[in-house]
């Protein structure tokens, strides 16, 4: 049996910007957005072709004070790059509930990092930002999460196409913005704007693996 190529989500990007230049107009994009360093270099790479208005969609993120944190370093970075580049990006905020947000995750306990419980959390958070695009008339919809080397592209660009079916009014731009060195451009960009990296995704379990991760460290340094 023939495999069939995998699909190269930066091509297709390049091919979907080629076609927008085509109509001489200038979209409308809602883009979901986790972060302030991870956003450094999509934000350069979609503002010179779309009117971008970030949805920061993330009652993942544990605990409240990290999602403050870093809610505040994505401000700075929209600050900086209309300094610096002219880019006027909105931001709209929507309410915090990791609450809710924990127990909706409750049946993926224990899965592991980068599995099902990771692509449920894309979903929640892609579906409510998408949700939002279609109801208030965004020509498109995409998520910064291509950018990350811990995130499977592959996966959140199938539930972007799956959520074009439910929301066809809004189209999904496919995305692998750690491609072409998009990531290493995006990493000089936090160091020039001296951006807080965090360094765990940001969920109550992720953020306990990290803590986890802290204390094995500090064991092999006192050994």
């Amino acid at each position: 049996m023939r495999m069939e190529a995998p699909i190269n989500y930066y091509k297709e990007s390049l091919k979907e910007l080629e076609a927008i230049k085509a109509t001489g107009k200038r979209p409308t994009l809602l883009f979901h957005v986790c972060c302030g360093p991870c956003s450094c270099f999509p934000l350069t790479f979609l503002c010179p072709h779309f009117d971008v208005t970030i949805y920061y969609a993330n009652s993942n993120i544990y605990p409240s004070e990290e999602y403050d944190h870093r809610l505040s370093e994505l401000k700075k970075l929209i600050s900086y790059l209309k300094r610096d580049y002219g880019y006027e990006v909105k931001l709209i905020v929507p309410p915090y509930d990791n609450e809710s947000y924990q127990k909706t995750m409750a049946p993926y306990a224990g899965s592991p990092e980068g599995g099902e419980r990771c692509f449920a959390c894309y979903r929640l958070r892609m579906e409510e930002s998408y949700a939002y695009a279609e109801a208030h008339g965004f020509d498109y919809f995409t998520t910064v999460m291509t950018v990350s080397r811990q995130k499977n592209s592959k996966k959140l660009n199938e539930i972007g196409a799956e959520l074009a079916l439910k929301y066809p009014k809004t189209k999904y731009f496919h995305s692998d913005f750690k491609k072409n060195h998009g990531l290493e451009i995006g990493t000089e960009i936090r160091k020039k704007y001296e951006l807080y990296n965090q360094n765990y995704c940001g969920c109550k379990a992720s953020f306990e693996e990290m803590k986890e991760r802290e204390k094995r460290l500090q064991n092999r340094v006192q050994k």
